[in-house]
């Protein structure tokens, strides 16, 4: 059983910002954070669950707990879940060593939505309401991101340019041969033997896209700071929505050189036939939980301006019978189609043969579950994953390889999505 209750406040950015440095007492911390961007499947503006209850490591447990009397989770599905759900390995090497699933039950979430803080603790946690909220209050006005001092992080290169093109070329074979018709190909950038400050370097990433499934976990001495643009999946209701991204631009030199810009990516044959092949695969695996002749194209090929890019996006929806367990929904469309390709099974075996690292939570999703099945799951990307134990750093950034794909331009479009990874960690870009 939780008790809720809300207190108003007066600046809600200062309000994110107390509650970020508030969740340093924790070492089990997820933070969800949507920027204010709102759209027909926003819920709210952020949301910060800490403390841990009750934790989940296998899918089938977590599929259980829905069958009970559910609460809200909070955690994440990295990558390497693929390899419980087909038959699959990944046996590249992981410098961050998270699980393949972690899920906790919060003892503390507190969601800001609009003016309102809203405190849903547990009943044995209720008595810290009222001196967790002064303590977040008297945070209030304090922003320490600029008060750290660090030195630049020297990051090394996993897969150096050469060795890019001649993989990219490998795709293209693959795909000249008929194995697969698209394939997510991405790369690390890492540094060994160095320390962050976690939550001060999330918060200049956070700045510099301002997204809408921006996120920070905290998982004992493993953290994730995430910059991402995308949605995986979310259920509302009996709604299912998913939301691939396939297609990058920079922003312009002014509106009217972004206005072109736009007009370019909208236009841009190589492009649109990345994005509808993976909305083609997005709409294969919701018809396999969805009531027939339920799934649909809401958008298709739209793009949207964020701070650093121009992203295209298609919104695929479909409708459920209400006693569908949630997990099952996960279980049947992860990973998402943007991060694997298409066909996703014969994909993903090329990822693994020609990456270079296991991708972990690279590219998996982070979200929650609410006590109703209802869920939202971003895709972990846009960001920095960091081991403090190890003194490891990473960050993974991929493209789209296509029939038309020049390894350059790929190359290029890889650099253009790590910038705000690299300035944040120190590095000149």
């Amino acid at each position: 059983m939780r008790t809720q209750r809300s207190f108003k406040t007066a600046s809600p950015l200062q309000s994110k910002n107390a509650l970020l440095e508030w969740s340093k007492n924790y070492t089990d911390v997820v933070w969800l954070d949507s920027n204010g961007h709102r759209g027909n499947y926003s819920s709210f503006e952020a949301c910060l669950a800490v403390g841990k209850s009750k934790e989940f490591f296998h899918l089938e447990e977590l599929r259980s707990y829905f069958e009970h009397r559910p609460d809200w989770l909070f955690g994440y599905f990295s990558y390497d879940l693929k390899n419980q759900l087909e038959d699959l390995i990944s046996c590249n090497g992981d410098g961050i060593g998270f699980p393949d699933l972690y899920f906790f039950q919060p003892r503390k979430i507190i969601i800001l939505d609009g003016d309102q803080l809203q405190f849903n603790y547990l009943e044995a946690d209720v008595p810290d309401m009222e001196k967790d909220f002064a303590d977040i209050v008297s945070l209030m006005g304090e922003d320490r991101t600029n008060n750290v001092k660090t030195s630049p992080i020297p990051i090394k290169m996993r897969i150096h340019k050469d060795a890019y093109f001649e993989k990219a070329n490998r795709f293209l074979e693959h795909i000249h041969r008929g194995d697969i018709y698209e394939a997510n190909f991405c790369q690390e950038f890492y540094a060994q033997d160095v320390q962050i400050a976690p939550l001060e370097t999330y918060k200049k990433l956070n700045s510099i896209s301002e997204p809408p499934f921006a996120a920070f976990m905290r998982l004992d001495e493993r953290y994730l700071l995430c910059a991402s643009p995308e949605r995986y999946l979310r259920r509302q209701g009996e709604k299912v929505i998913s939301q691939p991204i396939k297609g990058t631009a920079p922003r312009g030199r002014d509106a009217d050189d972004d206005l072109r810009k736009r007009e370019q990516l909208a236009q841009d044959e190589k492009e649109r036939a990345e994005n509808i092949m993976i909305t083609d695969l997005v709409r294969n695996d919701l018809s396999k939980n969805a009531i027939k002749g339920s799934v649909e194209v809401e958008e298709l090929c739209k793009v949207y301006g964020y701070k650093q890019v121009n992203q295209m996006i298609s919104t695929i929806t479909s409708k459920i019978y209400p006693d569908i367990n949630p997990v099952d929904l996960i279980r049947e469309t992860f990973p998402m189609g943007s991060m694997t390709g298409a066909p996703k099974i014969s994909a993903m075996k090329i990822i693994e043969a020609l990456e270079e690292t296991k991708r972990g939570l690279y590219s998996g999703a982070v979200g929650y579950f609410d006590p109703q099945g209802n869920f939202d799951f971003n895709v972990v990307i846009r960001s920095i994953l960091y081991n403090e134990k190890r003194r490891f750093v990473s960050y993974s950034v991929g493209s789209a390889i296509t029939a038309k794909s020049d390894p350059e331009m790929e190359y290029q479009e890889c650099l253009l999505k790590a910038r705000a990874m690299r300035s944040v960690l120190g590095e000149e870009v």
